[in-house]
């Protein structure tokens, strides 16, 4: 699963207390119930997570996705945040709980899904993925570092890793190269999560039959590092 180049950023002044406690299990299943402590609030799993790709839950007011939602945790979208409104932005704001009002806990997706959905203006390389921005053509190289930064800058209490959103359909052999690729730059995207431990590092693992391999062999690399 390859991974992606973004802009350097200020470190987190403040640092976050990050825990994941497991309260139940079902004995039997695999079922289990969880609660995750953040810097700005607790997560209990499993959980329901709006999407709020610029920062916004779409046709919902924030006292409506606290209220009556009672949204613990929103998702925010990093290749969309970096293009707009843009880390300068969101930097003076001082982060995107500042920007967007939201003070609970908020998970950035990298932009591994926009290697997907936008297969027509990206190009794969070994070292990331260069887009071409949807808003006004320019370019803009994403490597595992750059993203690990531009999530940083953003602020968001988890942060997803940079990676390959392969297709539903992608043969065993077009999926075994994306995931192979995975292990290759997890070393230098661990490197840059030592930098600054204040936030969280997590990475997607999809489960499917063209993709099962890439369970195990993520598994180890990540207890390898």
């Amino acid at each position: 699963m390859p991974l992606i180049l973004i802009l350097p950023i200020k470190k987190q002044k403040k640092r976050i207390n990050m825990t994941f406690d497991l309260q139940y299990t079902d004995p039997k299943s695999n079922a289990r119930a969880g609660l995750i402590t953040t810097d700005h609030g607790q997560i209990e799993t499993p959980i329901f997570m709006p999407v709020g790709t610029l920062g916004t839950v779409k046709g919902v007011h924030l006292h409506e996705l606290k209220e009556d939602i009672k949204a613990q945790i929103i998702l925010g979208n990093t290749y969309h945040l970096y293009l707009r409104p843009g880390l300068d932005i969101i930097e003076r704001a001082g982060g995107l709980h500042k920007f967007n009002g939201f003070d609970r806990p908020m998970l950035t997706d990298s932009g591994g899904f926009q290697v997907f959905s936008l297969s027509g203006i990206r190009k794969m390389r070994e070292e990331g993925v260069e887009f071409r921005s949807h808003i006004d053509g320019s370019k803009h190289l994403f490597t595992p570092e750059r993203v690990m930064d531009i999530e940083r800058t953003i602020g968001a209490d988890i942060m997803m890793a940079f990676d390959e959103c392969t297709p539903g359909t992608a043969d065993y052999e077009y999926a075994k190269k994306s995931m192979q690729a995975y292990p290759s730059l997890a070393g230098p995207l661990h490197k840059a999560f030592q930098r600054n431990r204040s936030q969280i590092w997590l990475s997607t693992v999809i489960i499917s039959h063209s993709t099962r391999l890439c369970l195990s062999r993520l598994t180890q690399t990540i207890s390898g590092i």
